[in-house]
């Protein structure tokens, strides 16, 4: 029987070690809950700490394949609002059905769809038991992270949004340094991580965990970013 940890203890689990996100758009081939539940089994054996999934479907899969903590999310696009990741009540009980323990949604002080607030989804994660994880962009963004409750922030969002956007390949640093700084709950890193030295480097500033996704479980782009790296090293 899958264990229920409490946030604390939970928190503890996650401390120092690595969430590995299995996603895969659409136009992946490795698309559908079958392959996201074989990769992250495959995460499992590799040693981590919980896997982060989106869409309910892909969820069950997943909570089906291990028995490791599930960092949930549903990527749902409204034609009213750029935020995307659990943008709505509705999609966040729609992710609670699951029985996930930790609950990712965009925290980001942008308008979410319909004018809804993110402390509706927050309260509504807490209710169920669950922990809500806050995807952020900028340092604009902890204020009303925490105002809304969110147990832990992380760098998500950073580079992504109209405001942070970056064609940088380096995770956003000085971003997490200054969540670091002044976060008054447990920060994930997450975006752009592409080595072990980066991760590294993220715990060593004080991330309490860090989350890879593409670099470990997109063949897709993990073969682009050997081809692209592997031509510009042999650059004279």
């Amino acid at each position: 029987m899958r264990s229920s940890p409490t946030g604390a203890s939970l928190f503890e689990q996650l401390r120092g070690k690595l969430i590995v996100s299995c996603q895969a758009r659409e136009d992946n081939p490795l698309h559908g809950a079958g392959y996201m539940a074989a990769m992250a089994r495959a995460a499992e054996l590799g040693g981590a700490a919980a896997i982060r999934v989106n869409a309910p479907g892909d969820t069950r899969a997943v909570m089906t394949a291990v028995n490791l903590p599930v960092l949930a999310l549903y990527k749902v696009d409204y034609p009213d609002s750029e935020v995307r990741i659990t943008p709505t009540l509705a999609d966040t009980q729609a992710l609670l059905t699951t029985g996930a323990q930790m609950i990712a949604l965009d925290a980001t002080d942008r308008p979410r769809p319909h004018g809804e607030l993110l402390a509706d989804s927050v309260s509504a994660i807490h209710t169920a038991g669950s922990l809500a994880f806050g995807d952020c962009a900028r340092p604009e963004d902890l204020a009303g992270a925490i105002a809304a409750g969110c147990d832990a922030i992380g760098t998500t969002l950073a580079g992504y949004t109209e405001e942070t956007l970056s064609e940088s390949t380096e995770p956003d640093f000085a971003t997490l340094a200054w969540f670091v700084r002044h976060s008054p709950v447990p920060v994930y890193a997450e975006g752009r991580f592409w080595t072990p030295e980066q991760v590294a480097r993220a715990l060593d500033m004080g991330a309490h965990c860090v989350c890879v996704g593409t670099a470990i479980t997109n063949p897709w782009k993990i073969t682009e970013y050997f081809i692209r790296e592997s031509e510009r090293a042999r650059q004279p």
